[in-house]
């Protein structure tokens, strides 16, 4: 067992100091090829080897015969060794020079094109996280293009729709600063139209800016689906009934929800506008309210006779029409494809979802809300003591 001991102790003197002198070229290969690290390191495992073996073969006394026998296979394991891990550094390094090559097109416009058999699990799995990246870049520069278009059409919509009633109040205001205006009445009502509509779109524009910077302030509180249907309902009417569509209730449940009444009166009454304006005369629009698990569902549907389904991913983005026409409407509406950009804007603000489908001879959009829970107990009133 003694023996056994020493022959331990001297072959692993023997591996240290062959360890200590090869240490220095860690450092100086630190950032060197893998090949050459992975061949340096199969070096020093053989050095080892064949220090500790010369070691215990001086302390045991070998024959010149045998130590040359004992070195003979060193040197032939050795050489393999290092063939070996000669080999296997090359193809690593060519595997990550490959990879070097394929994660410059990460980005590109033909996006990323993973190598086709990584040497390494390590070097797959990067060129799969480099893939992974790739596609999300691809759909950022996507949703980038979507929203630059969005907004190039937004701005040419804006800029029509403000030229158009600006030009017809210059028009009217020379009209009357020269005399020539009969009906004096009639230019002041339509004068009077025209700063509406136009006050309608800066309102809509400053309320849709603060809602993409997330400056959006709401004022939560408790409050019945019944009385922000109601409150819609009145604000609609009068538009309803110089259209010829009727609204009619839908089946509203009195469910209570946790909202800003402001908000989401607005949000109803921008679907109801536009549903009245897409319903033709002698129309109906309905207006319903559900529970459905967890969730409150209001839903507003027209009678507009559908919308393409092409189409029906784009209703809710700024600038949004429906089609290419950009006259004036004739009640006054601003037309700037801003309302169902809002009507999602503060729906998500408040943690909800806005849809849209066809449905029967028009369209149902629906908003979920998250339903309020049941109100909070009132603490007893203190009793008089004594």
């Amino acid at each position: 067992m003694t023996d056994f001991l020493v022959i331990v102790a001297l072959a692993a003197l023997g591996a240290t100091v062959a360890g200590l002198v090869a240490a220095p070229a860690v450092r100086v290969l630190r950032r060197r090829s893998v090949a050459l690290s992975l061949f340096a390191v199969a070096a020093l495992a053989v050095a080892a080897m064949a220090a500790g073996t010369v070691a215990v073969a001086q302390a045991m006394f070998l024959s010149g015969h045998d130590l040359g026998v004992v070195m003979a296979v060193v040197a032939v394991s050795g050489v393999v060794s290092l063939a070996a891990a000669l080999l296997f550094g090359r193809r690593i390094a060519a595997g990550s020079r490959e990879l070097a090559r394929s994660a410059r097109t990460v980005g590109s416009e033909g996006g990323f094109v993973a190598p086709a058999e990584p040497p390494t699990a390590e070097l797959a799995a990067l060129s799969g996280a480099l893939e992974e990246t790739s596609a999300r870049l691809a759909e950022a520069r996507e949703r980038e293009r979507a929203l630059e278009a969005s907004r190039r059409e937004l701005i040419a919509g804006i800029s029509h729709d403000l030229r158009t009633p600006l030009a017809g109040l210059r028009a009217m205001a020379e009209a009357l600063e020269d005399g020539v205006a009969e009906d004096t009445a009639r230019y002041h009502a339509r004068m009077r139209v025209e700063v509406d509509r136009l006050a309608a779109m800066v309102d809509d524009l400053f309320e849709l800016s603060r809602i993409q910077a997330g400056a959006l302030a709401l004022t939560l509180s408790r409050v019945s689906v019944y009385d922000l249907v109601d409150e819609a309902l009145a604000g609609a009417g009068p538009l309803a009934r110089k259209s010829g569509v009727r609204l009619v209730d839908g089946g509203v449940v009195p469910l209570p929800v946790h909202v800003d009444a402001q908000q989401i009166t607005r949000v109803l009454g921008n679907l109801l506008v536009n549903a009245i304006r897409a319903t033709p005369a002698d129309g109906t629009v309905a207006v319903s309210a559900r529970h459905e698990q967890g969730r409150v569902v209001l839903a507003v549907e027209d009678g507009c006779g559908g919308i393409p389904a092409e189409d029906l991913g784009r209703v809710f983005d700024t600038g949004w029409r429906g089609g290419a026409a950009r006259t004036p409407r004739a009640d006054g509406g601003s037309g700037a494809g801003l309302g169902l950009a809002i009507v999602r804007g503060i729906v998500e603000a408040h943690q909800g979802r806005t849809t849209v489908r066809n449905a029967g001879a028009g369209c149902r959009f629906e908003v979920e809300l998250p339903a309020a829970g049941p109100p909070a107990a009132e603490a007893p009133a203190p009793q008089p003591v004594g």
